[in-house]
C-alpha cells in the first residue's frame, strides 16, 4: 500500500499541526484497510488562529486591484491542469469516484478558475441618472470580508473551487473547512493555491470534525460570511446561527430530484439519462436522479430497459478503468442506504434489482452497495420523499403530464429536475411549472456548468446561487455612491415641486 500522506492545516502561509496535536485518519472507501492520509483534528483555538490571519490579510488583499487578484486564480487554473491526473488519482483513492468522474471533477475546478479569473475585469456596477442636477450616482461591488467555506466530500475539488475562486477574485479572504472524508484532496488543492503565490493569510485551511471546527467557524465573530454545502439538517443549523449573528450565509443543501419520462419520449435517450443520473458518483450527488416518474404507457417497457442496462454496471475500485460504480463514502453512509432499503420494503415497495450491501470478492474490503431499482413506489413513501444519497432509484407511475408535474413537485426539495418528451409545448410548461432551481429538457438531472447559476428552492437552499455571475452576489456587497458637484445642498426625498 501507498504510504499515508500527512496533511496539516494551512494558516497565514504556514503548514501547521493542530494546537492539540490530535489527528484523524482518512481511509480508502474501496479498501477500508488503506489509510490514505492523516490530518489534524483541529479545535476552536486553531479556528481563532486562522480567522486572525484571514482578517489581517484582508486589509491589504481587498486593496489589490481585482484584475490582479484574478491573475492568481488564472495561475491556479494552469496548475490544476498540470496536476490534473495526480489529483484525479488521489480523489479516486480517497472518496472512491471512478477515474473518469474524478478527472471531470478536477476539470470543473479548472473551468471555474478560468471563468472566475475573467470576472476580475467584469465586477461591473451601474451608473444611473440622479433626480438632481449636477449629481452623479453609481453602484459598486465591495468585498464582504472573511469567508468560511464548508465543503462536502462528493466533489472535493470542484465545490471548493466554486466557492473559493469567486470569493478571492471579489477581494475576500477565506478559510476552507473540507469534509473529514477528503482531507488529502483539500490539502493538495490548497498547495496549488499556495504555489500560485497567493499572499499569506489570503487562503487558509483548517481540517477537523464538522461539529467542532465547522461549528466554531460558523459562530466566530470574526467570520463575515459562511458558504455551506451539505445536508439540509445541518444547513438549517448553520442558517439559524448566522441569522442570530447577522452573518451572511449561502446554503446549498439536499435534493430529491426526479426525471419524468413521457409516453412520447426517446426511450433510449431517456435511459441513458436515467442510468447516468441515478448511478453516476454512486448516486452521491445532490443532483442525483432519485426518482423516475414514468408514464404508464411506457413504464413496463422502460423498466425492462432500465433493468437490463443496470445489470451491466460494474461495481469496483474507482482507480480500475473498468469500474462504473464505485463505493459508498464510509460505513455510516453505507448503513444509512441499507436502512432505507429496509424502510422501502416495510412501506410496500418492490426491489426489482439490487437492494443489498455488496461483499463478494474484493468488494468485501470496502463500502459497496448494489445499484438498486425500487418499483411500486408511491409519492408519499419515505423513499420518495427523503434524500438517500446512494445508488437507489425509485420508479413512480403516472397517467398524465399534469400528474407527472404534480408528483415531481411533491417534495420538500427543489434542486434539479428533468423531463424527456418530444412535445415542445410540454417542454415549455415544464420549464415554467417544475419547482426546481435547475430544469433539463431531454437531459439527466446532473451536469451543471460553471458559468450558469447552481442552487435550488424550498429546503434545498436559501435563495443564493453558486457559479455563474450570481456567485458575485454571494461574495460582494452593493455600495451606492453619490457625487454631488452642484456646490449647494440638494435635498432628495423631499417634494421639491411647486
Amino acid at each position: 500500500m501507498t504510504t499515508p500522506l500527512t496533511c496539516r492545516n494551512y494558516i497565514d502561509g504556514q503548514w501547521l499541526s493542530a494546537a492539540s496535536g490530535a489527528t484523524l485518519e482518512s481511509r480508502n472507501p474501496a479498501n477500508k484497510h488503506e489509510v490514505v492520509a492523516t490530518f489534524p483534528r483541529s479545535a476552536s483555538v486553531d479556528v481563532d488562529t486562522a480567522v486572525a490571519a484571514a482578517r489581517q490579510a484582508y486589509r491589504s488583499w481587498r486593496l489589490v486591484p481585482a484584475p490582479a487578484r484574478a491573475e492568481y486564480i488564472f495561475k491556479v487554473g494552469e496548475l490544476l491542469s498540470k496536476y490534473k491526473e495526480e489529483l484525479a488519482q488521489l480523489m479516486s483513492r480517497e472518496m472512491g469516484k471512478p477515474l473518469t468522474e474524478a478527472r471531470g471533477d478536477v476539470q470543473e475546478g479548472i473551468d471555474c478558475a478560468f471563468y472566475s479569473a475573467a470576472e476580475g475585469r467584469r465586477l461591473f456596477g451601474q451608473t444611473t441618472p440622479s433626480e438632481m442636477p449636477n449629481k452623479f450616482a453609481m453602484t459598486v461591488r465591495m468585498p464582504i470580508g472573511v469567508c468560511a467555506l464548508i465543503t462536502p466530500w462528493n466533489f472535493p475539488i470542484a465545490i471548493p473551487c466554486w466557492k473559493a475562486m469567486p470569493a478571492l477574485v471579489c477581494g475576500n479572504t477565506i478559510i476552507l473547512k473540507p469534509a473529514e472524508d477528503t482531507p488529502a484532496c483539500a490539502t493538495k488543492l490548497v498547495e496549488i493555491f499556495a504555489e500560485a503565490g497567493l499572499p499569506p493569510g489570503v487562503i487558509n485551511l483548517v481540517h477537523g470534525v464538522g461539529e467542532e471546527v465547522g461549528k466554531a467557524l460558523v459562530a466566530h465573530a470574526g467570520v463575515d460570511l459562511v458558504s455551506f454545502t451539505g445536508s439540509s439538517e445541518t444547513g438549517a443549523e448553520v442558517g439559524a446561527t448566522c441569522g442570530r449573528t447577522h452573518k451572511r450565509v449561502c446554503l446549498e443543501m439536499g435534493g430529491k430530484n426526479a426525471q419524468i419520462v413521457m409516453e412520447d419520449a426517446d426511450l433510449e435517450l431517456a435511459l441513458d439519462g436515467a442510468v447516468w443520473g441515478a448511478f453516476g458518483t454512486t448516486g452521491q450527488r445532490c443532483t442525483a436522479t432519485s426518482r423516475l416518474i414514468l408514464h404508464r404507457d411506457i413504464k413496463e417497457k422502460f423498466t425492462a430497459m432500465l433493468k437490463e442496462r443496470t445489470s451491466k454496471l460494474r461495481l469496483g475500485v474507482g482507480t480500475d478503468p473498468n469500474t462504473d460504480v464505485g463505493p459508498i463514502i464510509n460505513e455510516r453512509q453505507l448503513q444509512r442506504v441499507s436502512k432505507y432499503l429496509d424502510i422501502a420494503r416495510e412501506e410496500g415497495a418492490i426491489v426489482l434489482m439490487g437492494g443489498e450491501i455488496a461483499s463478494e470478492g474484493e468488494l468485501q474490503h470496502g463500502y459497496f452497495f448494489q445499484p438498486t431499482i425500487l418499483d411500486r413506489v408511491i409519492p408519499q413513501m419515505r423513499v420518495a420523499q427523503e434524500e438517500i444519497f446512494g445508488p437507489v432509484v425509485a420508479l413512480i407511475e403516472v397517467s398524465s403530464f399534469d400528474e407527472a408535474i404534480s408528483v415531481l413537485n411533491d417534495t420538500n426539495y427543489g434542486l434539479s429536475s428533468s423531463i424527456y418528451t418530444r412535445d415542445i409545448n410540454r417542454a415549455f410548461v415544464a420549464m415554467r411549472d417544475l419547482e426546481a432551481g435547475i430544469t433539463y429538457i431531454n437531459g439527466p438531472t446532473i451536469g451543471a456548468e460553471v458559468h450558469l447559476p447552481f442552487g435550488g428552492v424550498k429546503h434545498t437552499g436559501n435563495g443564493h446561487r453558486e457559479a455563474g455571475t450570481t456567485a458575485l452576489d454571494i461574495f460582494t456587497e452593493w455600495k451606492t455612491v453619490y457625487v454631488d458637484f452642484s456646490g449647494s445642498l440638494q435635498r432628495a426625498q423631499i417634494d421639491n415641486r411647486e
